[in-house]
């Protein structure tokens, strides 16, 4: 243990990235760094920074950058305000502070200016990087040349180490407890914002944290609005509920998606589950180091078609997740999905959730989150995936 550590827990907050991990990253990123000429990277999404310092805060919605020399201390520009925070939980940064109504672009250039002239990468495609900041800083930066290099960081990410799927395991747990509460409060005449509400419940009793992505929790009718939650719609007979949620600890992710009926399946949905499960036990079976994510998907489409006699043509069948903060649990903006074009070249400690989702006879959902192992995968998530049906009062999941 650290120094810096010691100092952590003293002020009340062991850092959830350990010294030593955290010190492999640093390396890892400096190695990744010097391949490209980089005297600096500027990191801007909070799961970068969150992967390289441990800062885990609600403060990211102002510029918080971290800057990594190729030696020497990292650096956290962040608001002023953040300086208890900081201290808490990743004390061996350098803070460099700005106040409101200063630009943080300033601040930004001033810590730059240590290691200019020179190259340095900056991760441009993060959410949290607005172009307005970037251009300032270009503009008080000008002895500086800019590389973009986002995925610098990213993949890095990819491969979770042990303490990692360690906690996507226990995001697993969270999100099944999560789950199964959903299933046994949906029934005909109950409202969608009362199965959030126990669902909410569950996911915070069984140890979880605020998820990158709210619950998605809505009837059938709207399925196809893949982005939309609850409101105030009460389920009726013959109608669907699909909830796809994820538990969160420690940052880490592991999502999971169910449909369950109120009092009867629609004519036609039997099928669609099979073929869902069907599906989704392909892309499984496919799932395994050295596979490409294109025969990944190929696998999942292909049993598709033979459940149900037709061709159907997902964007997706899954992606990575992992670390995550609002507004998403894929590990930042970028979807790196399992796509019909997909050249990820599988290994182990990737974590990806797998969805079937099938549009025909009728559409149908199912999906879980999987950690690629040695030999093939193991899957985190756990709640019955056949056709679930509630006759009229909540279902029972064993």
């Amino acid at each position: 243990m650290t120094v810096d550590d010691v100092m952590a827990i003293e002020l009340g907050a062991l850092p959830p990235v350990e010294g030593s991990e955290r010190r492999q990253r640093i390396a890892a990123l400096r190695a990744a760094m010097h391949s490209q000429g980089l005297a600096a990277v500027i990191l801007a999404s909070p799961e970068s920074v969150y992967h390289l310092t441990g800062l885990d805060h609600l403060g990211y919605f102002a510029p918080t950058l971290l800057l990594v020399p190729s030696r020497g201390r990292p650096v956290l520009v962040a608001r002023r305000m953040e300086q208890h925070t900081l201290r808490a939980q990743a004390p061996q940064v350098e803070h460099v502070g700005y106040d409101d109504g200063q630009d943080p672009a300033e601040a930004t250039a001033r810590a730059i200016r240590r290691f200019a002239p020179g190259r340095i990468g900056v991760e441009e495609q993060s959410l949290f990087l607005p172009p307005g900041l970037l251009r300032r800083i270009h503009d008080a930066s000008p002895n500086v040349s800019w590389v973009e290099c986002s995925r610098l960081a990213a993949d890095l990410r990819t491969v979770k180490s042990v303490p990692e799927q360690e906690r996507v395991r226990r995001a697993a747990m969270v999100s099944n407890a999560a789950m199964r509460a959903a299933l046994a409060t949906a029934a005909t005449g109950v409202n969608e914002r009362t199965v959030a509400a126990r669902t909410h419940l569950a996911m915070i009793e069984a140890g979880g944290e605020p998820p990158g992505f709210a619950p998605l929790i809505r009837s059938t009718a709207r399925l196809a609005q893949e982005h939309v939650t609850w409101t105030d719609h009460v389920l009726s007979h013959g109608e669907g509920l699909f909830v796809e949620l994820s538990g969160c600890v420690q940052r880490y992710h592991a999502p999971m998606s169910r449909i369950v009926y109120c009092g009867e399946a629609p004519l036609g949905t039997e099928l669609a589950a099979r073929a869902a499960l069907a599906g989704l036990d392909a892309a499984r079976a496919a799932l395994k180091p050295g596979a490409v994510t294109r025969d990944v998907y190929g696998a999942w489409e292909d049993a598709v078609a033979d459940a149900t006699g037709v061709r159907q043509r997902r964007h997706h069948c899954g992606y990575l997740t992992g670390i995550g903060f609002a507004p998403s649990w894929v590990g930042g903006g970028e979807v790196l999905g399992i796509r019909a074009d997909g050249a990820t070249v599988v290994e182990p400690g990737m974590v990806f959730h797998l969805m079937s989702w099938v549009s025909q006879p009728v559409p149908h959902v199912v999906s879980d989150t999987a950690l690629v192992t040695a030999t093939g995968h193991e899957l985190l998530t756990d709640a019955p995936r056949g056709l679930l049906v509630a006759d009229g009062v909540p279902i029972v999941c064993p």
